[in-house]
């Protein structure tokens, strides 16, 4: 039976190119049921021991919390940065129709982890 809770998980990308693929990729995967990109948000880090500022994107994963580490390590696989930020956020609760959309969407396809690829 699938987890009932559901879990968001956030990535910055380069560019909108980057997350579009990444996002439709993870959707068919069936390891996400729904992926928001935002564009346009200015990032201010220290990268090797400078200051660093850039225009990234925003990807949100929403999947099911049984889905989420499955989800992370091909997020991570799939990422072009060295040290991607990939955080899996809180949800506190769902409006429970979304949620039973999302519990059927990432159940569509097998995830990766349980086909063993």
């Amino acid at each position: 039976m699938q987890d009932a809770r559901a879990a968001l998980i956030y990535t910055t990308l380069p560019n909108a190119d980057r997350a579009r693929e990444m996002g439709e990729l993870l959707v068919r995967e069936g390891l996400a049921a729904c992926v928001n990109i935002i564009p346009h948000m200015q990032s201010i880090y220290i990268w090797q021991g400078e200051l660093a500022q850039d225009e990234e994107v925003v990807l949100l994963a929403k999947t099911t919390s049984r889905l989420a580490t499955a989800l992370m390590k091909r997020m991570a696989a799939l990422h072009p940065y060295e040290v991607p930020a990939i955080l899996h956020l809180p949800v506190m609760d769902v409006h429970a129709p979304y949620l039973a959309w999302m519990r059927q969407a990432v159940c569509a396809k097998p995830a990766a982890d349980e086909t063993g690829e």
